[in-house]
């Protein structure tokens, strides 16, 4: 698919059933069930805001989905920066569209949004091979640390992105995501 055929947008109401769609389709049988109600539970939590719900459509198609949620940091002392911050999670794109750069193609565009937005810093739990090319770094040798310990062996997936240079100098200690999300089962292998 021809990515510049491709509209990045903010999700209106109207487009929650259809991301749902595309979330089930790419995760599958087994954990697609468990990720759309994540999603819903992310998307209806007070305490995810300011949240950013981005698609990717092509004629009137969402072809990817991707959201943000708000995220702070809390050091040592217990204090909360004053970091804007958020965390990418979950990301979709229809599996008969893997690997076509759609979800590259959504990812650029939406931190390009955030960034314009003041978004400072961007986290994410996921593939290193994959989010490396946004320009995402390990955390946790920041001092960044996630909300439950992640195992050594994939200590490289717990990622941040700077959006604001220099940003993530400034700020160490443990990352406190939205309620939804804020259970060890999202955060343990």
């Amino acid at each position: 698919m021809n990515t510049e055929a491709i509209q990045v947008r903010a999700a209106r109401s109207n487009d929650r059933d259809r991301i749902l769609a595309v979330h089930l389709d790419a995760f599958g049988g087994d954990e697609g069930p468990v990720i759309v109600s994540l999603l819903q539970e992310m998307l209806d939590d007070p305490t995810a805001e300011p949240m950013h719900s981005i698609v990717a459509e092509s004629n009137d198609k969402i072809v990817g989905h991707v959201l943000f949620t708000s995220v702070t940091i809390e050091s040592a002392s217990g204090s909360t920066d004053g970091v804007t911050a958020q965390i990418l999670a979950p990301l979709a794109v229809p599996s008969e569209l893997h690997g076509k750069g759609i979800g590259t193609h959504l990812v650029k565009e939406a931190l390009q949004q955030l960034a314009a937005v003041g978004v400072q810093l961007v986290f994410v739990l996921g593939y290193p091979g994959y989010y490396s090319r946004f320009g995402f770094v390990p955390a946790g040798a920041r001092g960044l640390q996630a909300p439950y310990p992640i195992p050594e062996k994939n200590a490289d997936a717990w990622m941040v992105l700077e959006l604001e240079a220099d940003a993530a100098e400034s700020f160490y200690g443990t990352v406190k995501c939205c309620s939804a999300l804020y259970h060890q089962k999202y955060w343990v292998e």
